[in-house]
C-alpha cells in the first residue's frame, strides 16, 4: 500500500495528512519556535531598562533556530515512512524543510512544492486528496 503525504507547513504550525489505502489521517504539530519571546508588538515597556532585562537579539535568534530544529525533526520523524510527500505553505518553512530532507537523503520523496496562501486544515486535507486523486 503507497504512503502519500501532503504537509502544509509554517513556522507555527504543521499540517500532515496522510493518504493511503486505509484512508485519510489528519495530524497537526505545534512549533514551540517564538521569535520575539517576551515582547509585544507594537507595545512599549514603561519600566525602566526594559531593553537590559530582554535578552539581545543574537541569543533569541539562536534560541530560535534551535526550536525550529527540535520541531523539524519532529517533523522529518513523521515524513519517513512515506512514500511520497507534496510540500507546501505560505512561508520560508518549507524551504527550511526541504533543506533538512536534502541533509537527511529524503528528497527523493518530495513530488512538489508549492507555495500557498494561509489554509484551513480542512482546505489542506482537501488539497492533498485533489493532488493524489
Amino acid at each position: 500500500m503507497k504512503t502519500n503525504l501532503g504537509l502544509w507547513i509554517d513556522h507555527r504550525k504543521a499540517v500532515i495528512v496522510t493518504v493511503s489505502g486505509k484512508g485519510e489521517e489528519t495530524r497537526v504539530i505545534e512549533s514551540k519556535a517564538e521569535k520575539q519571546p517576551g515582547r509585544f508588538d507594537g507595545v512599549r515597556s514603561t519600566s525602566p531598562y526594559e531593553s537590559q532585562k530582554v535578552q539581545a537579539d543574537r541569543k533569541q535568534d539562536i534560541k530560535f533556530v534551535d526550536q525550529l530544529n527540535i520541531y523539524y525533526d519532529e517533523v522529518i520523524s513523521i515524513l519517513r515512512d512515506a512514500d511520497s510527500i507534496l510540500l507546501f505553505g505560505p512561508g520560508e518553512a518549507k524551504g527550511e524543510l526541504k533543506k533538512r530532507l536534502e541533509d537527511a537523503h529524503l528528497d527523493n520523496l518530495i513530488q512538489a512544492v508549492e507555495t500557498v496562501d494561509q489554509m484551513t486544515d480542512r482546505q489542506i486535507a482537501a488539497k492533498v486528496r485533489e493532488y493524489y486523486n
